[in-house]
């Protein structure tokens, strides 16, 4: 760290690539940001900081994988035995009774007169038989209270009285208000910086404190410092040049390269003290455990990093409900120097402002600042083959988990090594088809420059390639017709490899960088469904060959139809280690080929299932959810046969007033063993807005399929 400078970053990286200085045409100028949870998009925090400090002190328990920490109230693992409402009110009338009955008879001297024996035996005579009419009456009728009460005690008891006052007494009239915590110690107060005080950054620590009860400090601003706080701690960062940063900017220091401190707007709960993000509320059903019912839903990096599936028709809301708001989440972590994050999607699809974005490419649209890399930024002939192969033809391998494209890797690497070896870049698209193609003049002027220059192992590759193309079935002629799916002129700007564009590469992933993809689904969607291909396996290929796993990688594909291949599902079973995560949206699994639906669930740590599946898919998801046991209970009525005249007059008055014959029931409790969800209950037992959901975190904890509310 320079000594002449007290600013640092945020990370040991700056953005690759710069953010653009105007907005698109046709937006308007950004909204200004939020400036305190936990409404962020509500007005300006009030001069005392209040908000953010109460924000910042609310207490957030361990809770079971998905809930949302915020203000969470842990509630028991098993659901307490509930008496029907029926049954308590006429138990406790009929209790009532039996008391009113038994202080009658007691009363009246049916029962004799023990009951005032107690009475005589402890006290004198004279209390008892005495002239003073007053002090009688007082000893003889505060006797007759202490039965009754021992009487009502009794009653009370047998009669849950109490179930039935905290059930629908005064008290359940009212609201439940949350008991007011008192302030924390300073020692354990995050607004106060302990963490920083404990390790001499005193100075700094109380900056920051005041900044925050002036309400100069947002959540993405704490998250943020805690960032970089992390780096000092792991030797990134000096602290003096810490302390220096935060001394000088206060809140604003270590900011993120592109200056920003909050989203222009947001749609979504957001966390950024545990990473979460609301999605709804785990609904009050049975087949939930009772500890999530009721509990808000929520998602994290610690979820994400086993990568998510969700299957939905058009409609469920998976855009809306799930994509865009963990869009917005890890747009915000990308600004505490948290994670970097891509999300694909159609033009126009609704995943977030612009403005949002550090990057903002838009493939086949004139205005795009931006340009796409499709070799990924690599250098190595053999890495950019296998990338570009499994882009184009990844789709067409054997759809089995043990298949590849090794073919179309070869013949790629044939023509990408030599061409790079004389011209030091790639091929463009049209150059490449021509090569694919095999025509003359390019692979002649290609094979002078490498005799030219002596490169015989390159003049033996393109030997090769020449000779295969000559036999029948060359994969070169299925990639010469993929690769011209991306030689029209509407991207005709693009895939550029002469140097003159601005090209996105996904090898910028080792920065917190905020990156939107649009694919021009409308009118080439053969085009857009390689361009997925092509941006997952650069995803994968990147982020599983960082060195700095410390920063969360995510990509989010909005529309994940054809990309799912067995190389693709290679490469998400990997990302775990790697820190990384991949979300993916089907409308159907039949858009996945029958052999990797299985392994495509298995490396998809969460699978969610939206209202509207189909019972074939519902088939699927009930298979790898598996099984649990459960107790059933079997209720049998058999009629009752009366053998004597007067129980038979019985049985016929009780029929006459009844309308039903006697029957004697019979219940039988067993343990067996079914599906947690079955296909027909995943495709019409799912309400409208809801989902199932099961959750697996990156330490192995598991959450079994919970029905979860998308609108709470």
């Amino acid at each position: 760290m320079d000594g002449d400078s007290t600013r640092i970053p945020h990370d040991t990286h700056t953005n690759p690539v710069p953010r653009p200085a105007t907005p698109p045409e046709g937006a308007g100028a950004p909204p200004m940001p939020s400036t305190a949870p936990p409404m962020p998009s509500g007005a300006p925090p009030q001069p005392d900081g209040s908000p953010f400090l109460g924000w910042l002190r609310t207490p957030r328990p361990e809770a079971a994988p998905g809930v949302w920490r915020f203000g969470y109230r842990p509630r028991p693992a098993q659901e307490p035995e509930q008496i029907p409402a029926r049954q308590l009110i006429s138990g406790a009338l009929i209790a009532f009774l039996v008391g009113w009955l038994v202080w009658s008879l007691l009363w009246n001297g049916y029962l004799g007169a023990w009951w005032v024996l107690p009475l005589e035996l402890f006290t004198p005579d004279s209390w008892r038989q005495g002239n003073d009419r007053v002090g009688n009456a007082i000893l003889w009728y505060s006797y007759y209270t202490l039965i009754a009460l021992a009487i009502l005690l009794v009653v009370g008891r047998l009669g849950r009285w109490g179930e039935v006052w905290r059930r629908y007494g005064p008290g359940a009239w009212r609201p439940a208000t949350p008991a007011a915590t008192p302030p924390p110690a300073p020692e354990q107060d995050p607004a106060e910086w302990p963490q920083l005080r404990q390790a001499g950054a005193a100075e700094a620590a109380e900056r920051l404190a005041a900044e925050a009860r002036a309400g100069l400090m947002r959540d993405v601003d704490h998250a943020r410092i805690s960032r970089a706080w992390q780096g000092v701690r792991s030797g990134r960062h000096s602290l003096a040049g810490f302390t220096g940063a935060v001394l000088q900017d206060g809140s604003a220091a270590c900011p993120h390269p592109s200056g920003d401190r909050d989203l222009p707007a947001r749609h979504a709960r957001h966390d950024l003290l545990t990473g979460q993000v609301r999605l709804g509320t785990t609904a009050d059903d049975p087949r939930n455990p009772y500890h999530y019912r009721g509990a808000g839903l929520a998602l994290g990096p610690d979820l994400l990093g086993t990568s998510l599936l969700a299957v939905g028709p058009a409609g469920s809301g998976k855009t809306g409900a799930l994509v865009r708001p963990l869009a917005e989440s890890l747009c915000l972590h990308a600004l505490a120097g948290r994670a970097s994050v891509v999300v694909v999607g159609a033009a126009g699809a609704g995943l977030g402002p612009a403005e949002a974005y550090d990057v903002v490419v838009r493939v086949g649209h004139p205005d795009s600042e931006y340009d796409l890399d499709l070799y990924g930024g690599t250098t190595d002939p053999d890495e950019a083959a296998a990338i570009l192969a499994e882009a184009l033809v990844g789709d067409l391998a054997d759809p089995h988990p043990g298949s590849d494209s090794r073919r179309s890797t070869t013949v790629l690497a044939q023509l990408l090594g030599p061409f790079r070896a004389v011209h030091d870049r790639f091929p463009s698209v049209p150059e490449l088809r021509q090569l694919l193609d095999g025509a003359p003049g390019p692979l002649a002027a290609l094979r002078k420059a490498l005799t030219d220059a002596g490169q015989a192992s390159l003049l033996r590759e393109l030997d090769a390639r020449e000779r295969q193309m000559a036999h029948p079935g060359d994969v070169g002629t299925v990639l010469a017709d993929r690769i011209a799916l991306l030689d029209r002129p509407a991207f005709a700007a693009f895939f550029d490899t002469s140097g003159q564009t601005r090209p996105f590469s996904l090898r910028a992933l080792d920065h917190p960088v905020r990156v939107r993809i649009d694919l021009p689904q409308r009118g080439h969607a053969d085009a857009s469904r390689i361009l997925a291909r092509l941006v997952l396996a650069q995803f994968t290929a990147s982020v599983t060959a960082r060195e700095d796993r410390s920063l969360f990688a995510c990509l989010l594909l909005d529309d994940a139809t054809g990309v799912v291949t067995p190389e693709a599902v290679r490469g998400i079973q990997r990302l775990r280690s790697a820190n990384a995560g991949t979300v993916l949206t089907l409308r159907t699994l039949d858009d996945v080929p029958r052999p990797l639906r299985g392994p495509l669930l298995g490396a998809a740590g969460c699978r969610m299932a939206l209202s509207g599946l189909t019972p074939w898919d519902g088939q699927d998801f009930a298979e790898v959810w598996g099984k649990e046991w459960t107790e059933t209970r079997d209720v049998t009525d058999r009629q009752i046969i009366a053998e004597t005249p007067a129980g038979k007059a019985v049985h016929m008055l009780r029929r006459v007033i009844t309308g039903q014959a006697p029957t004697a029931r019979a219940v039988t409790v067993r343990q067996v063993e079914r599906e947690r969800w079955s296909a027909s209950e995943l495709a019409h037992g799912v309400p409208p807005g809801h989902a199932v959901l099961s959750l697996t975190t990156v330490q192995g904890e598991h959450a079994p399929p919970l029905l979860v509310d998308l609108r709470g």
